[in-house]
């Protein structure tokens, strides 16, 4: 099952929260919805501002009142969307205002370590797929900055037409330990799509970066406090 499902989606509402925190009516609720995707595509995939792509924008949080919407964005590089004296910060708020109608109030977070978070891993090996990289050395390389980084394991999977074969065929590479059904374990998931001249390559990248509290068990203390599966037998004299 961990192979198949998404590990983020998978400890959502256990182990960790939405994405998206807000509460509507059932009328409501589908127009919402439809709006943060909207927010997060805008941003993402800006039609003027190309280097919004090359910031580093590992997830998009969305919290909703009944006055305003507050977006917040956790970046790598937040010098490339703040801008001058917050000037870019001022007109993305604006355009965003005018995309959904509401007031936005928006607020950016950086990503002290970017080697540790998956969809920038996945997105980093995409651009230098994209530039023609040797696929292997590019794996190799991103696996051993994130393992060096402090990560507990990381697993690499790629599928398209690899280095230009005929056929299309899938690789993967794991370093360390990615226990992917432990719900304690916080595994982080990210892909990303590399566009070549040969056809679109598929990454997806897992990273283990550690347990949930609750990681040391005192095993000796669990044992003796066990219930005795059968009762002592009495002897009458």
């Amino acid at each position: 099952m961990g192979q198949k499902v998404n590990p983020v989606g998978f400890r959502t509402g256990v182990m960790i929260g939405w994405k998206s925190r807000w509460y509507a009516s059932k009328r409501e609720y589908s127009n919402l919805l439809i709006e943060d995707t909207k927010v997060r595509d805008f941003i993402k995939n800006h039609p003027q501002k190309t280097q919004y792509r090359s910031a580093g924008i590992d997830r998009i949080e969305i919290e909703r009142t009944r006055d305003e919407v507050k977006v917040i964005l956790f970046v790598a590089r937040p010098g490339l969307i703040i801008g001058r004296k917050g000037q870019e910060v001022e007109v993305l708020q604006e355009e965003l205002q005018n995309l959904i109608g509401r007031r936005v109030n928006l607020k950016i977070e950086e990503v002290s370590r970017p080697e540790l978070q998956a969809q920038l891993v996945a997105e980093e090996i995409a651009m230098q797929l994209a530039k023609r990289a040797s696929f292997r050395r590019t794996m190799k390389n991103a696996m051993e900055a994130t393992m060096e980084a402090g990560a507990k394991g990381i697993k690499v999977q790629l599928a398209g037409r690899l280095g230009g074969a005929e056929m299309a065929r899938r690789e993967k590479a794991i370093l360390g330990s990615i226990p992917l059904s432990t719900l304690r374990a916080k595994i982080d998931y990210g892909f990303a799509e590399a566009a070549t001249a040969q056809g679109n390559l598929g990454i997806q990248v897992w990273i283990h970066q550690g347990m949930y509290e609750g990681e040391m068990t005192d095993g000796a203390n669990a044992e003796a406090s066990q219930a005795q599966k059968k009762p002592k037998r009495t002897y009458k004299r």
